[in-house]
């Protein structure tokens, strides 16, 4: 059996006595780290989402003092309360940096990954227990200086969220501190995705073939082989970019730069679009980092709750693969308006048609495993519902942005913002709260409370959609999404009317939360306990106690059969768990 060494060493290590601080804090187990980020991935979220609040601040009433911040706020970052050009640049680059790098991967992958795929495979822990605990270290250890970087001279990095040379070069002390944080952070997710690969394909229980994996664990591992190939050319970039900075050197700094009226020192002939490559070939298969742990999440919560199997598994998988494989091939449709001439304009734009394939198999399939489905609804299968066509929404935006012709007018524009959001926000996002609400009773032994459950994705889904779909219509009628002031750029089409509503609806948003934050917590301290098995689920991590102990499982299990067996006919109900022989 693949795992008995790894049971063995674990099982007896269940029996210590851990302190405080071992157990909790320099934890080696799967499930604590899983929480740990979970947590942190959560309190970063919630303040890159403060920054974007005082963004659409300024974007709605430009030019007026920042209501209670601003006059908490110095000198560097507004004038009277009111925000400076300067601090908007700040806030949007933290913005992007924080919600992608610090929130939503580590909470897709480093929370959901990390206390899942072990339970779901069967496994006692990760492979690397110790490499585990480093890599949520490295996770913190590079948020922390990204946080710090609001302190340095001039404040913290102001390129955007992609950091495009040569601006970044010559950008103020913030920027070096985002760059070293953006190394720590990159050794996080190394670390981590080595852990999942070798976890996954080693520790899997007995009888648990590659074809009966839950889809989720697929995800996971797909997404763990983007992050092992993409992230070290971005980790490379950082360090020259960091070079340039504070050794001299001229990797991304052009002969005959003009700064400030003079000549830059830099005589190396550097080129700033080497930049925009090496960040992109990471980047791009970064939003499939982002999106494919959703998909594997909403994948098990709708197979749960149509008490049938999911229609076109293998179908999936294979899409699934084939999708990861291609995201290294569409980086550079992001840079169209580079004047990358028109043969490689149309290779790029070849890859990125089909790669929209392989995204529209999945997508259908999880709309057709609804057919004829007994579907129930608790606030899991509202979010995953929720998921479908709002990740639909943000494919076939993307589309026109694929192609060179349409995307020289949307290149820039409100339209890219309202497209990514959609595929993020109320696409991952909501695919992050389906998750979090169906696994709580797992983790916690505790259910969340249904009706503050579906109070809060009723507000979020309205809201969501109140912020991103203006943007949609704004793009079109040519606003650019780098403006400070946009009233100094009057369509005459009502753009700042759309640009209010976006606003109030991000306040709107935040406001929803509070029903989720309350009911997180406080559900925590309920006496009554949930079952364990409440979803009346077949994956193996609904076949431990509840919550899971140290080591996961009294005995390893055996797996019988694969991952969705529901309303099968002549079984004795209508779900036969994974690790249960039949008749048993």
């Amino acid at each position: 059996m693949r795992n008995t060494r790894h049971w063995g060493l674990t099982m007896s290590d269940s029996h210590d006595e851990l302190n405080f601080w071992r157990k909790y804090v320099f934890s080696t187990d799967h499930k604590t780290i899983g929480i740990q980020y979970g947590i942190t991935a959560l309190v970063f979220l919630f303040f890159g989402f403060s920054l974007m609040m005082m963004m659409r601040w300024q974007l709605a009433y430009p030019g007026q003092a920042i209501p209670i911040i601003g006059a908490l706020l110095g000198d560097t970052f507004v004038n009277r309360g009111a925000m400076l050009p300067e601090f908007y640049n700040q806030l949007g680059a933290m913005h992007g940096t924080i919600m992608v790098f610090m929130g939503i991967v580590p909470l897709a992958v480093g929370a959901f990954g990390n206390f899942v795929v072990p339970l779901q495979i069967g496994a006692a822990d990760m492979a690397f227990p110790r490499l585990n605990m480093m890599s949520y270290q490295a996770f913190v250890i590079g948020g922390v200086i990204m946080l710090l970087s609001f302190l340095a001279p001039g404040g913290a990095a102001s390129s955007g969220w992609t950091s495009y040379a040569p601006l970044s070069d010559i950008a103020t002390s913030g920027q070096t501190w985002w760059l070293i944080g953006m190394i720590f952070l990159i050794f996080s997710s190394l670390l981590g995705a080595i852990n999942f690969i070798v976890t996954i394909i080693h520790l899997r229980a007995e009888g648990m073939t590659f074809f009966r994996l839950p889809f989720f664990v697929w995800s996971q591992l797909v997404t763990a082989f983007l992050l092992l190939l993409a992230f070290p050319a971005l980790q490379a970039a950082a360090v020259f970019q960091l070079m340039d900075r504070l050794a001299g050197t001229s990797f991304f700094l052009p002969s005959g730069l003009v700064v400030g009226g003079e000549a830059s020192a830099a005589v190396g002939g550097g080129s700033p679009l080497l930049w925009q490559h090496l960040f992109w070939f990471l980047a791009h298969p970064e939003v499939y980092v982002l999106i494919l742990p959703g998909m594997g999440i909403v994948a098990e919560v709708i197979a749960i709750n149509t008490r049938k199997p999911l229609w076109g598994y293998r179908s999936m998988v294979y899409s699934l693969v084939f999708l990861g494989f291609m995201s290294f091939c569409v980086w550079a449709h992001h840079m169209f308006l580079t004047g990358m001439g028109t043969t490689m304009s149309t290779f790029f734009q070849i890859t990125t048609m089909i790669i929209s394939i392989p995204s529209v198999i999945i997508l259908s399939c999880l709309v057709i495993s609804l057919w004829g489905g007994s579907i129930r609804f608790p606030v899991p299968m509202l979010f995953a519902l929720a998921f479908l066509p709002m990740f639909g929404i943000g494919g076939l935006t993307g589309l026109p942005l694929g192609l060179a012709v349409p995307d020289v007018y949307l290149h820039d524009s409100y339209y890219v913002i309202g497209h990514f959001h959609y595929v993020v926000a109320p696409g991952t996002i909501f695919a992050m709260f389906a998750g979090i609400y169906h696994w709580y009773p797992k983790a916690t032994g505790r259910a969340m409370n249904e009706s503050l459950g579906k109070l809060h994705f009723w507000l979020s889904f309205i809201f969501m959609n109140g912020i991103f779909m203006p943007m949609m219509f704004e793009g079109m009628a040519g606003v650019s999404r780098r403006l400070f002031n946009p009233e100094v750029y009057n369509t005459g089409l009502g753009a700042h009317g759309l640009t209010v509503i976006s606003s109030w609806s991000a306040w709107c948003l935040a406001l929803s939360q509070l029903p989720f934050i309350y009911n997180f917590f406080a559900s925590m301290r309920k006496k009554e306990r949930a079952e364990e098995n409440p979803w009346q689920a077949t994956t193996l991590e609904w076949a431990t106690p509840t919550p899971p102990p140290h080591g996961n499982f009294p005995s390893p299990p055996v797996v019988e059969r694969g991952p969705y067996e529901y309303s099968v006919p002549g079984a004795a109900s209508d779900f036969s768990p994974q690790a249960v022989k039949q008749g048993v």
